[in-house]
């Protein structure tokens, strides 16, 4: 629903400040959790491990760039003279060659061996993240838990794309304890509602073990318990599953990056539960010698 979009879009952008007139005179007011723009990203050029080969052809089409040598070097992010060089020599073909002039069959095999060579990750300050801090906050502010806990895992790259994971946990409180847990997936900063079984998200969290933090769970499901995790990839090209863009791909470096930012808020979770159990019981047994203390006397 529109409500339930506008607080998730709340949650993911906590320097935004937003009122919903609804069609029945109702108002809602989303306060902005802090007064801190988040960071602006950056231009890049393209890495060449993220192009698609057809792109790659229209970019020797249209480059400026007067020789192959110049247009790996000029037209693409973190490739220096040197590899350049190196990659025309592989491929058979003349570092002065104008690449317009390169046939099909050429630029093919010159992709290939370009996706073969190593080269360095592309920049991260091209991203936008959500800060783990300021993500706890907005939770804090539209969720009615006892306990959170948030992380943003270092930027991370698939297929020369970089991206970079936050993720935030809320535990107790008001949440319902006999249900699945509620999932918050977001795309930099779009809510996706859709196609949840779908995403890498979902398959991320379902593939974690949430016994060890005190949750339960069955085999292949989402665990159980009064928890709402919120899951934010940011990144130049989100890979969707579709045109819809409401499930991100489950690349493994993906995957690997979602598991390790939960496993990591799962960790602080634990320690709080545990301690909440520990407390409980304390209660528990004063309360029992409480009751036993007026026979203990009389006898």
């Amino acid at each position: 629903s529109v409500d339930d979009y506008l607080k998730q879009t709340a949650i993911a952008n906590p320097h935004a400040y937003i009122i919903y007139n609804s069609p029945d005179n109702k108002r809602a007011i989303f306060s902005r959790a802090t007064d801190k723009l988040p960071p602006q990203p950056k231009e890049i050029k393209p890495h060449p491990y993220g192009i698609e080969f057809g792109v790659f052809i229209n970019m020797l089409k249209d480059t400026e760039s007067r020789t192959l040598q110049s247009f790996l070097t000029n037209d693409f992010s973190r490739v220096g003279p040197g590899t350049a060089k190196k990659i025309c020599e592989e491929a058979q073909l003349k570092t002065n060659i104008h690449p317009s002039n390169i046939s099909r069959e050429e630029a093919e095999k010159l992709f290939n061996i370009i996706q073969k060579t190593k080269l360095i990750a592309p920049p991260t300050d091209c991203l936008s993240p959500i800060e783990a801090e300021d993500l706890q906050k907005s939770l804090e502010k539209e969720i009615p838990a006892e306990f959170f806990a948030s992380t943003t895992r270092p930027p991370a790259v698939y297929r020369g794309n970089p991206f970079q994971i936050t993720a935030a946990i809320a535990y107790g409180g008001k949440l319902e304890s006999d249900n699945s847990i509620q999932l918050l997936r977001f795309a930099n900063r779009v809510p996706l509602q859709y196609q949840q079984s779908s995403c890498a998200i979902t398959k991320s969290i379902i593939e974690t073990n949430w016994r060890n933090y005190g949750l339960q769970q069955s085999r292949g499901a989402l665990p159980i318990g009064p928890v709402v995790i919120v899951i934010h990839m940011a990144s130049v090209w989100v890979p969707f599953t579709s045109e819809s863009k409401e499930a991100i791909a489950p690349y493994p470096e993906i995957i690997k990056e979602i598991k390790l930012a939960i496993q990591e808020c799962g960790r602080k979770l634990e320690s709080h539960v545990r301690s909440t159990v520990r407390i409980k019981e304390q209660k528990e047994k004063a309360s029992l010698f409480e009751n036993y203390i007026p026979e203990v006397a009389s006898s």
